[in-house]
């Protein structure tokens, strides 16, 4: 840059600097000290490289040299993820937050082995649930689910351990890799199975139940937001709706509420919009609309 455009320049960093001082809510200069978001990408993807061993980074892995490549991850886990936590935990102003984020980490790698237990039964559900799939392996290299929900079932883990802001960033991540949207809060259970995936959005309080499978462009969400006296939002609350075991869910639907609950093994078809409960083993479709095709000369409408 030459020495007139950094003279141009000048005025600017007085005005935002300014600026800054107005907008405190959005600016943190000498107030906290967060998790660094490059450092959460970071350890997350070291752990999906430990729940996929041999799929995700290093592929070339023996039996002989997979103690030696777990423990040296383990090692750099620990100190990578204890040191965002201590930074979360200082943030919200736990008290021993240091001591707090060596045991919060310890707790969470020890949920490792049942982890990839979930996440194998998950790979299968794919597997049985999409006729395209060749193999488990063409699942796990290549499925966005796979990316969306081993990450959430990390973030999950840590968002029972009321780690804060942490699990936020890790879904949040995934969120921006597959367009899929999972709350870390919401509870998930086994052989659960997304298939495409873009525009899935999972809320907070939603509880979906076992083999359960849904399509693209599915929102689990909230219908409304019950306020205080003050008209603050009320937050805790279950805004998001249950789904038992065995559902599938077609694409494009929404289902909103958190006293609403779908039955177990019920289909919701394509685009319905649904914001009370279904018994067990219903069907819900929208009445099939008619087309309307115009002839015309020269095959113009």
């Amino acid at each position: 840059m030459s020495s007139k455009n950094k003279l141009a320049l000048t005025p600017l960093v007085g005005d935002l600097l300014a600026n800054y001082r107005q907008t405190l809510e959005i600016t943190n200069i000498e107030k906290k000290h967060f998790p660094a978001r490059s450092q959460i990408i970071f350890i997350t993807e070291e752990l999906r490289e430990i729940l996929f061993p041999g799929y995700i980074g290093r592929t070339d892995l023996s039996w002989s040299s997979a103690d030696y490549f777990i423990g040296s991850k383990l090692e750099g886990l620990f100190n990578h993820l204890s040191k965002e936590i201590a930074r979360a935990f200082a943030e919200a102003e736990c008290e021993d937050y240091q001591d707090k984020a060596c045991q919060e980490t310890e707790i969470f790698l020890k949920k490792l082995p049942a982890i990839r237990t979930l996440l194998e039964e998950d790979v299968q559900a794919a597997y049985d649930g999409d006729p395209a799939a060749k193999s488990l392996d063409e699942i796990i290299f290549s499925y966005p689910c796979m990316v969306a929900i081993s990450i959430y079932r990390l973030a999950h883990e840590l968002f029972k351990q009321e780690i804060p802001l942490i699990p936020r960033m890790m879904t949040e991540y995934a969120h921006s890799l597959t367009g899929i949207d999972i709350h870390p809060g919401a509870t998930i259970g086994r052989s659960f199975f997304i298939d495409h995936g873009t525009g899935v959005v999972i809320g907070e309080t939603c509880e979906i139940g076992h083999q359960v499978k849904i399509y693209q462009g599915v929102t689990l969400g909230a219908l409304s937001f019950p306020k205080d006296e003050r008209g603050k939002v009320i937050r805790g609350t279950k805004r998001h709706p249950t789904i038992e075991d065995e559902v599938t869910i077609y694409a494009g639907a929404t289902i909103l509420g958190g006293e609403t609950t779908i039955g177990r093994g019920s289909v919701i078809g394509g685009n319905v919009w649904l914001t009370h409960s279904i018994p067990p083993y219903s069907k819900v479709i929208i009445e099939e609309p008619k087309l309307k095709i115009l002839k015309n000369q020269k095959g113009k409408l």
